[in-house]
């Protein structure tokens, strides 16, 4: 009968309205811009996680070792490429 219900999708959701709660709360509280920017960058962080296991199922088939070095080397060329353009525009460099 459990298999029935989609516990880890239910979980995940209710996860993902937890996180989406947490950073709304940025936007009531008056709190500093870096606290702001830490909450919200890391409550993005988690909820893409979240997102990628619980309902995209990267871990659940064979090939997950790959499925985890692609998502690496995206994430590794959307740093360069956002800290390249903080270096070059921002920073005069």
């Amino acid at each position: 009968m459990s298999e029935l219900f989609p516990r880890k999708q239910v979980m995940g959701f209710v996860f993902s309205l937890v996180l989406t709660a947490a950073a709304l709360t940025v936007y009531f509280l008056d709190v500093s811009f870096t606290v702001g920017i830490t909450i919200l960058l890391a409550t993005a962080f988690v909820q893409a996680a979240v997102q990628l296991v619980g309902f995209m199922h990267v871990g659940e088939n064979e090939d997950k070792t790959m499925i985890y070095m692609n998502i690496y080397y995206g994430l590794a060329i959307a740093l360069f490429t956002i800290f390249g353009t903080l270096l070059i525009m921002v920073w005069d460099m």
